[in-house]
């Protein structure tokens, strides 16, 4: 019986040990194959590719049910993103291949600004050397007539021939050549035949003499200041008559070539872009700047109405004849416009993955667009839903209208990685600031407000996409500059030069170049003795929080070169 009853418990044992076995290896096996679907299954919304998450559900955006994203073999490039088919689908979105053809009736868009015209630019000039008593034009801007009275003057050379007028009238009898000859010699330094009279009548010898302007326009700048020397023939002001000026357009070398003198053009302002004005073009400079690798392209304008000022920007189209049987030619619809970038999307080829693409375009057909360069033939483009296109990648954080390429990648709160094209665009920001310390070193409150002004020109120069950088760094130097000016006191100005100077260093330590020596300084007494920093571009210590009164107070921290650093 024994036996039995230890039979019966070794069978129940042995069952209940094989279940638990198999139980286990269910449950490793059921385990495993979830693993293998979460870490091979990603769910993404249709609507929403930005969206990623490890298992199905809602979209938190808009509700709606999560669809597993297609993997690809392929890794994407930094500047790539997928969408899937059907947001493709719901967006209506057409792609189209570059195709190569001939342009022959294109249009041709300039850009420029309002200048004045160089042939009616004139200086106003003393006739005689002296002392300038009294000045009847005060200001830049204002108008002058010819023959209007602009200057009283004393003048030592003209009381003396004065008086060997008078003695020359008195020997007029026998020595009537010397008498002519003195007279010459007063009207030679423009006196009037009137003055000349009044002298001889009076027999007095005047001490002042009026100078009247010999052109009529706009003072466009003021030489001298009351009191002031001036020797004979020097300037006292710089004058412009409006009544015509120029628009001066900039033209690329791939287009210059088919332009000419007398060409047809149609300008209009962005004041009134309304208001189409037919001109030609007078002027194509013979020579390329160098730096912006354009050539100036200038119209001479009536401006009777004076509605034309100058600095306004204006835009010129040109209808020309052209044949290229290589032109790259897109559809308009293509085009996404940002500033002066021009952006297209393209596709990659059987696959819903995108990536934007800057490109130069040239000419201007009426439903195409030239490409210069950023495609090729093989290209295939967004023709219809760009924007929406565009607006995924700005989601997912992929280059876009308002993401250039790469332009900013931060890494840590301050460093970040800085493009080459970034750098460059920033120096005349750069050599402004130094300018402004200067001013500051020499404790000249009027300088340093012109030199603030400088400095955020210089900044307002950068492209909306290179002033998006970390922290807000470009936001707060300009806006900083603005407190730098005369209606407050020379400690104001330099408390938001510290303010400055310390985004500029921030800034200033992530360049991988520079064009020239950059210093970080240092002084411990600056900001009621907590220490305050700056920039210069020479190792002498010139103090521009306290001037001449601590001028050598500081020492060098940091010595910036091209590509490291020198402590």
């Amino acid at each position: 019986m024994k036996k039995y009853v230890i039979y019966i418990i070794i069978l129940i044992v042995g069952i209940a040990v094989g279940k638990f076995a198999l139980s286990g290896e269910e449950t490793k096996d059921h385990s495993h194959t979830e693993e293998t679907t979460s870490e091979t299954t990603m769910w993404t919304c249709s609507m929403h590719p930005q969206i990623m998450q490890p298992e199905a559900g809602d979209c938190p955006i808009c509700g709606m049910d999560l669809i597993p994203a297609k993997e690809s073999s392929n890794e994407l490039s930094p500047n790539q993103f997928r969408m899937t088919e059907n947001a493709i689908a719901l967006a209506n979105i057409e792609t189209t291949k570059v195709s190569e053809g001939t342009t022959n009736s294109t249009t041709l868009k300039l850009t420029g600004t309002i200048e004045a015209n160089e042939k009616t630019n004139a200086t106003q000039t003393a006739h005689f050397g002296g002392r300038i008593e009294k000045l009847f034009v005060n200001f830049t801007g204002e108008e002058v007539r010819k023959g209007q009275k602009i200057a009283l003057m004393y003048s030592p050379e003209l009381v003396t021939t004065q008086q060997e007028l008078l003695t020359a009238m008195r020997m007029k009898a026998s020595q009537p050549e010397l008498y002519k000859a003195v007279r010459n010699k007063l009207k030679l330094w423009k006196l009037t035949e009137a003055q000349i009279q009044q002298l001889e009548t009076s027999q007095k010898v005047a001490t002042q003499f009026p100078i009247y302007a010999s052109v009529s326009g706009v003072v466009t700048e003021k030489l001298v200041e009351e009191g002031n020397h001036v020797m004979e023939g020097g300037a006292l002001f710089k004058v412009s008559n409006l009544n015509t000026v120029w628009a001066s357009f900039d033209a690329y070398e791939p287009q210059v070539g088919n332009l000419k003198k007398g060409d047809a053009i149609t300008v209009s302002t962005n004041a009134n872009p309304n208001e189409k004005i037919m001109e030609t073009i007078s002027f194509i400079d013979p020579v390329l700047n160098v730096k912006t690798r354009t050539f100036s392209v200038n119209v001479e304008m009536n401006n009777r109405d004076q509605k034309l000022k100058p600095g306004m920007f204006v835009t010129g189209i040109l209808s020309t004849e052209v044949s290229k049987s290589t032109a790259l030619l897109i559809p308009k619809s293509a085009v996404l416009w940002t500033g002066k970038r021009s952006l297209v999307y393209v596709k990659k080829e059987n696959e819903p993955i995108f990536e934007a693409r800057e490109i130069v375009l040239g000419y201007r057909t009426k439903d195409q667009y030239e490409v210069l360069s950023g495609l090729t033939a093989s290209d295939e483009l967004v023709t219809n839903g760009a924007f929406t296109v565009d607006a995924a990648a700005q989601l997912q954080g992929k280059k876009s209208m308002m993401h250039r390429d790469a332009s900013v990648k931060k890494t840590t709160a301050n460093e970040f990685e800085l493009d080459v094209a970034f750098e460059k665009a920033f120096l005349p920001s750069i050599n402004a600031y130094l300018e402004l310390k200067d001013a500051l070193v020499a404790s000249d409150k009027k300088l340093a407000t012109e030199k603030s002004e400088a400095f955020r020109n210089a900044l307002e120069q950068l492209t909306v996409p290179q002033r998006n950088l970390p922290g807000s760094i470009w936001a707060i130097m300009h806006k900083t500059s603005k407190g730098i000016h005369n209606a407050v006191t020379i400690e104001r100005q330099r408390k938001n030069f510290q303010i400055i100077s310390d985004n500029m260093i921030i800034l200033l330590k992530n360049f991988k170049t520079f064009d020239q020596q950059v210093v970080i300084q240092f002084c411990p007494m600056a900001d009621n003795d907590k220490g305050a920093y700056w920039i210069s571009n020479e190792t002498t210590i010139k103090n521009p929080y306290f001037g001449d009164a601590m001028l050598t107070c500081g020492s060098v921290v940091q010595v910036l070169r091209v590509g490291k650093y020198e402590h």
